[in-house]
């Protein structure tokens, strides 16, 4: 049985332990409320301005743009990856990095040329440690990124796509639907016909569309627009889902140190009981040797 001093030594350590999740999970929890409105703000906006681009694209008018049509042959690639800075948010990162790698594995075995970028320092130190070949890497976005942030980045993939320089970006995350709910999301972002619902039936859309002061000057607006949109949602959609990972994965280990704290405070109290009997037996020996 080990020492009462260490069991002591032991138990306030994962005291500490204790305050320090407890603490983080206030924070997550808190954090994960601001990024959760920030979503749902913009998942509406997302949403209707993906199907106005899906609907274009299937609604029999005669629309052009980029964006919207795919390459006869897809010789570039870009798999964008989106991961945290920081860990201790239980399956989060892993998830991502699992199903990443996995569509880097299957777009190779289709694409001569497939670059892969990461968004956060976890992602960045699993691609060093395969020894994997990554090109751009981004540790700016936080728990709250910023449109104008996204935006920057979204500038750069349209021109590139605009100069072929790339024929197709992938972007894999975490979807958030729910706070019981989040799931990883594979989606191809570029071309914009890759999109939900792009592919749907041309009779399905039923909406009629007026262009003033000409299709072309909308769509110029538009289409863009739809794109960048799409990505800030996806860097949303991270951030919440890592915040809510972070607070459950904090709140099991504030639970795991206040059970382990009950296991030491019942060890703790038969070494001291048995160290403190074990003094009374040695005092009452002392006596009966004195008496002899």
């Amino acid at each position: 049985m080990a020492k009462a001093r260490a069991l002591d030594k032991r138990r306030k350590s994962i005291r500490n332990i204790r305050k320090i999740t407890r603490t983080m999970e206030l924070i997550a929890t808190a954090r994960f409320k601001k990024a959760m409105d920030r979503a749902h703000a913009a998942s509406a906006y997302t949403r209707r301005i993906t199907q106005l681009v899906a609907d274009l694209a299937t609604s029999g008018l005669e629309v052009k743009h980029p964006l919207l049509e795919g390459r006869e042959k897809t010789e570039r690639a870009v798999l964008l990856l989106l991961t945290a800075n920081r860990g201790l948010c239980g399956g989060f990162n892993g998830n991502v990095l699992r199903a990443g790698f996995a569509r880097l594995a299957e777009l190779k075995t289709q694409i001569p040329q497939v670059e892969l970028q990461i968004s956060g320092k976890r992602g960045i130190a699993a691609a060093k440690f395969r020894n994997m070949a990554v090109g751009e890497t981004f540790t700016h976005f936080e728990d709250r990124p910023s449109f104008e942030q996204v935006e920057v980045l979204a500038n750069g993939f349209l021109e590139s796509y605009a100069a072929g320089k790339i024929d197709r970006l992938d972007v894999v995350y975490m979807r958030f639907e729910n706070v019981s709910r989040q799931f990883v999301a594979v989606e191809t972002l570029l071309p914009l016909g890759a999109l939900d619902g792009a592919h749907a039936p041309a009779e399905a859309a039923t909406s009629q569309y007026e262009f003033l002061p000409s299709a072309e000057s909308i769509l110029e607006e538009v289409v863009p627009t739809s794109f960048k949109v799409k990505l800030f949602k996806c860097f949303l959609d991270a951030a919440v889902s890592e915040q809510v990972a972070r607070m459950i994965a904090m709140k099991a280990a504030t639970k795991a140190a206040g059970d382990r704290i009950k296991y030491l405070n019942m060890a703790y109290n038969r070494a001291r009981q048995s160290q403190i009997t074990g003094e009374i037996m040695e005092i009452i020996g002392g006596v009966e040797a004195l008496k002899k």
